[in-house]
């Protein structure tokens, strides 16, 4: 599910692209990256809560939830962050 969701999220990325300034573009990218490795972050926290049991498996399982929640918020921001670069160009 979470590789379509990328694959979702790359296309998308990919036709808006195309009309956006290459600063735009940057911003975005910058903050996408960090949000890549929050991802990744919480991936290796559910890999290893894999490996635990009671509640250091639900404290892993929580804090890998919250790196996915900083990784969603940390997107919207760059979202948002281009937008204002659009705004200001315009």
């Amino acid at each position: 599910m979470k590789s379509f969701v990328a694959i979702l999220g790359l296309a998308s990325m990919v036709s808006l692209a195309a009309c956006d300034s290459k600063q735009e573009n940057k911003v975005e990218n910058a903050y996408e990256n960090q949000a890549d490795a929050l991802d990744n972050q919480a991936a290796n926290m559910e890999a290893m809560a894999d490996n635990l049991s009671g509640n250091a498996e639900n404290a892993a399982e929580n804090a890998a939830d919250a790196l996915e929640n900083k990784a969603d918020a940390t997107r919207e921001a760059g979202e948002a962050a281009a937008e204002a670069v659009e705004k200001k160009q315009h």
